[in-house]
């Protein structure tokens, strides 16, 4: 059956690999000129964190994302999996308590676990949770890993090229996030901020989460010295660049956690808008000849597995016959 997936973010691209391997004739197309900064995915943090994202989502998030970390480390290697460390300065230790209280997959660890664990903040906090069985990965790599692998199923991606004019095809896969507002309604955009930085001052092993009351920061490392700074959910859908209090926010959290981020070089200022129903929860809707997949919220590298898993089922009924 030929298959046109419309949008080349994670979830066209996660779908498109789902459906091509079941045997399917796919075509991915992307109104973007390539993969890059037009694209939402192109600023997330790669966290696959279920049980931290735990904290404010629904029990589903967390069971649709433990086996993400599989699915990506399967298909683009890369996965670290070295968990994630939370953390609140001593006056904030009651955002801590709170954080254990809503999240699961977890243990408590004082200052000398977190010496061990993340040397460079020895003697910084008191107290922490870590989520050992939590990973994170790269983004950017994640995608084109993804990407180059669809090529070599047969898959043709091809950008610059608006739903409007795209091939036809027997099932259309609509994964436009939130320009797909015209057919689902629902959707409403969730506004994201997010600093590169790097500093060869600073060592982190894993993703660090600083809790605060109004200004809590993730911190993901990357490669060569990269960090990923980013926190910010404003309930709106301007996709201009991030603003100077966002950026102010940010800055601030991080030399919280550690001053040398003070003196860090700053390599991108990003910002864009997240699709999400009223509820925060994706959905996978078929109309006639098209299936919608979307509403990922913060959620997109973590849950995109599940979904497309979700998709195949609403394209091939087959596939969910034989797991039955």
């Amino acid at each position: 059956m030929s298959v046109l997936v419309v949008g080349a973010g994670v979830m066209g691209l996660a779908a498109a690999t789902r459906l091509a391997e079941a045997g399917e004739e796919v075509t991915v197309v992307d109104r973007a000129r390539g993969l890059g900064p037009e694209q939402c995915s192109w600023w997330a943090g790669g966290m696959l964190a279920p049980w931290c994202e735990g904290e404010t989502a629904e029990p589903t998030v967390v069971e649709l994302g433990r086996q993400a970390a599989d699915w990506w480390d399967a298909r683009t290697g890369g996965i670290n999996r070295q968990g994630t460390l939370v953390l609140a300065a001593g006056r904030e230790r009651g955002e801590l308590r709170r954080f254990a209280r809503r999240t699961g997959g977890h243990e408590p660890v004082g200052a000398d676990a977190i010496a061990r664990l993340e040397p460079d903040l020895a003697g910084r906090f008191p107290d922490g949770l870590f989520f050992a069985g939590e990973a994170h990965l790269d983004p950017r790599r994640a995608l084109a890993a993804l990407a180059e692998r669809l090529r070599g199923q047969g898959v043709a991606l091809r950008y610059g090229i608006d739903a409007a004019n795209a091939p036809s095809a027997a099932l259309t896969v609509d994964c436009r996030g939130l320009a797909a507002r015209d057919r689902l309604p629902g959707l409403r955009g969730v506004r994201g901020e997010m600093m590169l930085v790097r500093t060869d001052e600073v060592r982190l092993s894993r993703p660090v989460r600083l809790l605060h009351p109004r200004h809590p920061l993730y911190v993901v490392p990357r490669a060569d010295g990269v960090f990923m700074l980013g926190a910010t959910m404003i309930e709106s859908d301007d996709r201009r660049g991030a603003s100077a209090r966002a950026v102010l926010e940010l800055l601030g959290s991080a030399y919280a956690l550690h001053p040398a981020f003070a003196e860090a070089e700053v390599l991108e200022i990003g910002a864009d808008v997240r699709p999400a129903f009223p509820d925060n929860l994706p959905r996978v809707i078929r109309e006639g000849d098209t299936i919608f997949a979307n509403g990922l919220y913060r959620h997109g590298f973590l849950l995109a597995p599940a979904i497309a898993e979700r998709v195949a089922g609403a394209a091939l009924p087959r596939l969910t016959e034989m797991q039955t």
